[in-house]
C-alpha cells in the first residue's frame, strides 16, 4: 500500500537549512493500522504530508496504492489525494456556517457532486461514525468528539483506501479519545482501510499492527523494510 524509499524532506537552503526527513524508508502493507510516535519535531506530520501527495519538495521515491506520486500530474495527484485518500486532523476545519451535513458534503466540491448534491451519501458516512441525529448540527452545537467524528465522516465521504490522520485525538479529553481511537480501528477492522495515525498518545493506540518511531527525522523503529 505504502512504500517509501529513501524519502529527505529539507527546508531552507544553506546555514538555515534543516532536514525534517533523512533517508527514511518505510513500507505498509494494505489493510495495517499505524501509529508513527516520536517527539515534537522528529518529522512525523512531514511524513504524513508525503504519503498524502501534499508534500512533493523530497528526494527518494514515494509509491502509494502502487502509484509513484513523484510521476503524477497535478491534476492526477490532486485525484489521489480526493480519491485515495482521506485526511483527518487534530483541528477538525468544519465551517461554523455549515450543518454537519453541509460540512461532510463539502468534500464533494473537490471531485463533483452526487446525482443529490452529496446528500445521501453524507448522511450514509454519518450514520458510520454514529451521528445519524446530529445530521442538522452546526459546529457550534457539537462537541469535541463530536466535530472529530464529523471530521472523519468528511474524510470517508469520497470512499478512500488509506486515511491519514494527524493528532487525531489531540484536543479531546481521555474518555473521547478512546472513543475516537474505536472508531478509526473498526474502520480498520470492519471497513478494510489502510490507517496511519501520527499520535502522542501511542499507548492508546493498543491495536495498532505496526509501530513507526521517528527520532531527528529518521526511522529507528517499525520501517518494515
Amino acid at each position: 500500500m505504502i512504500e517509501l524509499n529513501d524519502i529527505s524532506r529539507v527546508y531552507g537552503r544553506g546555514d538555515s537549512a534543516a532536514f525534517a526527513l533523512r533517508g527514511v524508508s518505510l513500507r505498509v502493507p494494505a489493510g495495517a493500522f499505524v501509529r508513527v510516535v516520536g517527539t515534537s519535531g522528529s518529522g512525523k506530520t512531514t511524513l504524513l504530508n508525503v504519503i498524502g501527495g501534499l508534500d512533493s519538495g523530497y528526494t527518494g521515491s514515494a509509491a502509494v496504492d502502487g502509484r509513484d506520486l513523484k510521476r503524477l500530474s497535478d491534476r492526477e495527484l490532486s485525484r489521489f489525494r480526493n480519491r485515495t485518500v482521506g485526511f483527518v486532523f487534530q483541528h477538525f476545519h468544519l465551517l461554523d456556517y455549515l450543518d454537519a451535513r453541509q460540512n461532510v458534503a463539502v468534500a464533494a466540491f473537490f471531485t463533483g457532486p452526487e446525482p443529490d448534491d452529496g446528500g445521501a451519501r453524507a448522511e450514509e458516512v454519518l450514520a458510520r461514525v454514529g451521528l445519524a441525529a446530529k445530521q442538522a448540527s452546526r459546529p457550534g452545537e457539537l462537541s469535541g468528539g463530536q466535530k472529530q467524528r464529523v471530521a472523519i465522516a468528511r474524510a470517508l465521504y469520497n470512499r478512500p483506501r488509506l486515511i491519514l490522520a494527524d493528532e487525531p485525538t489531540g484536543n479531546l479529553d481521555t474518555r473521547t479519545s478512546g472513543q475516537i481511537i474505536e472508531l478509526l480501528e473498526s474502520l480498520n477492522r470492519d471497513d478494510g482501510l489502510t490507517v496511519v495515525v501520527v499520535t502522542h498518545e501511542a499507548p492508546l493506540f493498543r491495536n495498532a499492527t505496526q509501530t513507526v518511531r521517528l527520532e531527528d527525522g529518521r526511522i529507528v523503529e517499525g520501517g518494515g523494510a
